[in-house]
């Protein structure tokens, strides 16, 4: 998830809230840097200021439409005007929430902008008898709780929102970990391993040189 966001304490904020809820969490504070991670990292979605210094967020937004960038884009604003946000709708906003807002509204907008892009239709994520509740970063497994460490978390939610498909281990380090984050694709073997112990052995199947799949071919 990338935030950028100029006012340091709501930067906080979003950053604790988001990795809160299982999230790894890049924040920028100008429209430059956000600009360039956007375009040089891989998100699952990002939550936009308009009011951003050096380059303004509707001219970000629009460079990374312009690029190809499809990522779920949540636009922040203080600015109450109609027309404003029509702009921020038609650069490419995915969903638009004015300040001031809840963090709970924020982070519902957020798990329902991600569900779409994956083309998944409930907050309930479920293959076989693993169930992945979103709203509240718990899974069970047979309808009894399993503990995951929040990086097991990540790994579990990321398979399972795209369900069915060959996912690269390159592809889970980059949406695991923050862009901060000395990133080892090495540990991704290991949060599989544990994966399987406490889900089950069959339920990650690795796809040999390509990754790992859960669901799909015949479950």
């Amino acid at each position: 998830m990338l935030v950028a966001e100029d006012e340091a304490a709501l930067a906080a904020q979003l950053a604790d809230a988001l990795g809160g809820a299982g999230y790894a969490v890049d924040t920028v504070a100008d429209g430059e840097q956000a600009d360039f991670l956007g375009q040089t990292e891989t998100y699952d979605a990002v939550v936009l200021d308009l009011g951003l210094p050096r380059v303004d967020g509707l001219t970000v937004l629009r460079r990374w439409r312009e690029a190809g960038l499809s990522m779920p884009v949540l636009v922040l604003t203080a600015r109450a005007s109609w027309s404003e946000k029509v702009q921020g709708i038609d650069s490419g906003a995915d969903d638009y929430l004015g300040k001031p807002f809840r963090m709970e509204e924020l982070l519902a907008r957020l798990r329902g902008l991600i569900r779409r892009s994956t083309g998944q239709v409930t907050a309930e994520l479920r293959s076989g008898g693993i169930v992945l509740d979103a709203r509240h970063s718990r899974v069970t497994c047979d309808g009894v709780p399993v503990r995951l460490t929040s990086h097991e978390f990540r790994v579990l939610s990321y398979l399972m929102h795209h369900r069915g498909r060959v996912v690269s281990q390159a592809e889970l380090t980059e949406h695991i970990y923050a862009q901060s984050f000395d990133r080892d694709s090495n540990t991704v073997e290991v949060f599989v391993a544990r994966l399987r112990r406490k889900l089950g052995a069959s339920v990650i199947r690795t796809v040999r040189g390509l990754g790992y799949r859960i669901g799909a071919e015949g479950e």
